[in-house]
Parts: structure tokens; sequence; C-alpha cells
């Protein structure tokens, strides 16, 4: 995993990352009407199709991890006991990114408390 999170919200993140992308474009591309006023409209008019296509990304992003949401594997969280969902054999919790896995050769052992 690229970042110490859950899988699902990673996805998220994703989703969220190209919002921002999508919405700053259009934000860039309107400025060339406000500087270049009648020559920016075609500027604008890229940038508000880029921030397009980034917004567009983001709905897939964000209905991809919703339809993967639903079918993941609700896990008690052997750390902080809070349900969190997991994706795959492997995953971190949402809450307190502890390691999860649901495979026994990748298990370790809990840790003496002292």
């Amino acid at each position: 995993m690229f970042f110490k999170s859950a899988k699902i919200n990673e996805f998220r993140l994703w989703g969220l990352m190209f919002t921002m992308i999508g919405m700053g474009l259009m934000i860039f591309g309107t400025a060339g009407i406000v500087l270049w006023g009648e020559t920016g409209k075609i500027f604008a008019a890229v940038f508000m199709v880029l921030g397009m296509i980034g917004m567009i990304l983001s709905v897939a992003v964000y209905f991809w991890a919703g339809m993967m949401s639903t079918s993941a594997r609700i896990v008690p969280c052997p750390e902080c006991n809070k349900a969190t969902k997991m994706l795959g054999k492997t995953d971190r919790c949402m809450f307190c990114k502890t390691m999860l896995t649901l495979d026994p050769e990748q298990a370790t052992e809990p840790q003496p408390e002292s």
C-alpha cells in the first residue's frame, strides 16, 4: 500500500485528490477569462474540460470505493476493538492503522504485555 491506511480509505483519498485537482483546473481556467478577456475563453474552455475529466474520474473512484465497501468483510480490530472493513487477505485498521490479516501464515504472535 502506498499510504499507511486502510485500502478503502486510500481509494477515497484518491477520489478526493481527483476532486481537488479537477476543481483547481477549472478555477485556473477561469483565470484566463479574467486575465485575457475574449482571447482567454479558449484557455478557459480547455481547462474546464480537463477539470471536468478530473471530476468524472473522482466520481468513478468514489463509486468504485463504495462498491468495494459494500462487499468488504467486517472484522474486529485486536488493538482498538472497533469493527473495521477489510479488503483482501491483509489490510489495515481504519482507526488505529494496525495490520490485519486473514491468512494464518502471515499472522504474527501477539506481543506479551510487560
